[in-house]
């Protein structure tokens, strides 16, 4: 088998590999099925390495050699635990869902299927998408590649892990309020969160309604362009879906987007230096003030605990899932939920019941909507004078296993730069922006940019000059 280097191999590379004869399909996913051999007992990054994707890869080959394969023909690709494939396993890491295997799949899955990808398998994640740093996982916590004593970041921790473990080449995970860009910056990738409604949530396991959206981590920009571009697009079967041409951004800046700073947060030294390096690419960098930026996270919790609430009310036994007996039905139903939820989901699920009961829903739920609007007004309005939004993606680097979990409140304010994209529904990436030297180890860090309903595009031109794509 030829020596392929996944420490440099990205999408574009090895589709012109495939193209050269340089190594085939199945040759690149037996390197990544060797490598998780060799690498995925101390990450812990999969919880199922699919039993077919040598045929997958094989298929691949075929419509390579038939003239039929896309730039995504043979790549291989990580599922987040919580995104529906037809026939497998996929349990959003609950003791719940644990053995329940998809009748169907999502559309995300539909699309990567027609371009004939390789799926390598379901990775680890927060339990239903609930947390930071996948350490709500039934199934065991994922380490951060760069430094196994810390977390990989979450929810979609599993999915960042295992392109930053040399595991797969790129993956899918889901954003509800920072749960792609936060793993990406732990892990040192980059992630998109789209613009709300450019990509179908159709088999996609609910946590927050308003608020999930898929999307794509890889080593690069253009990467993750690159699956954006295939996985986006209205659906029937989504009524939140949008159009291409719901959205008609507008460019402020002249001749290079123009980047806004917030004021609501004191600046550590390594964003000052990344402020410095787009001056000097030629940024105009102006400061804005987005007066309700410091609401977000309550606004964001109450919300999210409301959502989840709801849509985690169909996980009763009956229908799918885990089953426990009790001595009638409501009975069975508090047994269930119990055994199955672990301590984060019963937490949020016990809250958002508590804010949308009545007597609270307009104190607590009805009072958040309308901070949510507020918020959004914010953003349109800065979106008046700048083009992009930027801060830190997350407040410092990865944090200790266990240094968090104790204090869901501190684990909480480490998503107070990312909620507010999922709130006011713009699309967000973050990008690798360094390192930060902690206990003798260099852990990633990134740096998010914000920008109007629609306008992915002007993201990834600002992230790949950054990046020198």
């Amino acid at each position: 088998m030829p020596r392929i280097d996944l420490a440099t191999l990205t999408i574009h590379k090895a589709s012109t590999a495939f193209k050269n004869g340089d190594f085939t399909a199945v040759d690149l996913a037996q390197a990544y099925l060797d490598s998780i051999s060799e690498r995925d007992k101390e990450i812990h990054a999969y919880l199922e390495v699919y039993d077919d994707v040598l045929k997958q890869a094989q298929k691949a080959d075929e419509m390579i050699k038939a003239g039929k394969g896309t730039v995504l023909t043979g790549i291989p690709f990580a599922i987040k635990d919580n995104i529906l494939i037809k026939g497998k396993i996929a349990s959003s890491a609950s003791k719940i869902l644990e053995n329940y295997r998809a009748t169907y799949d999502a559309t995300v899955i539909e699309k990567l299927k027609r371009e004939g990808v390789v799926f390598m398998g379901r990775v680890n994640m927060d339990e239903f998408a609930m947390g930071g740093s996948t350490e709500n996982s039934a199934f065991g916590i994922t380490r951060n590649p760069h430094d196994t004593t810390r977390v990989a970041g979450g929810s979609s921790g599993g999915s960042a892990a295992a392109v930053a473990g040399l595991m797969s080449l790129c993956s899918l995970g889901s954003d509800t309020g920072g749960s792609v860009r936060e793993p990406s910056a732990f892990c040192g990738l980059v992630g998109l969160k789209p613009t709300y409604g450019r990509v179908s949530r159709y088999g996609l396991m609910a946590l927050g309604s308003s608020l999930d959206q898929i999307g794509p981590i890889a080593k690069t920009v253009s990467e993750v362009e690159t699956i954006y571009n295939s996985i986006k697009g209205n659906d029937v079967r989504d009524s939140t879906t949008i159009k291409e041409d719901t959205y008609v951004p507008k460019r402020i800046g002249k001749k290079k987007p123009i980047i806004g700073i917030p004021t609501f947060f004191e600046k550590p030294a390594s964003f000052v230096a990344d402020i410095e390096c787009f001056r000097k690419l030629g940024y105009e960098i102006v400061d804005i003030e987005l007066p309700n930026a410091t609401k977000a996270i309550p606004v964001y919790y109450i919300i999210n605990f409301a959502e989840a609430s709801s849509n985690l009310a169909r996980f009763d036994g009956i229908r799918y899932g885990t089953h426990a007996e009790g001595a009638s039905g409501i009975e069975d139903y508090s047994a269930t939920r119990g055994m199955g939820f672990g301590k984060e989901t019963r937490r949020r699920v016990l809250l958002g019941t508590y804010v949308l009961s009545s007597g609270y829903y307009d104190a607590y739920y009805n009072r958040a909507n309308a901070v949510r609007r507020t918020l959004t007004e914010d953003f349109l309005e800065a979106y008046e004078k700048v083009d992009i939004i930027m801060t830190p993606t997350t407040p410092g680097p990865a944090f200790k296993i266990g240094e968090k979990s104790a204090d869901p409140v501190a684990m909480y304010l480490e998503d107070i730069f990312t909620v507010t994209a999922n709130l006011t529904g713009m699309p967000a990436i973050s990008i690798p922006a360094g390192y930060s030297e902690v206990d003798g180890k260099r852990l990633p860090l990134g740096l998010q940019m914000t920008a109007r309903h629609g306008d992915e595009q002007t993201l990834f031109e600002v992230g790949k000059d950054f990046l020198g794509e």
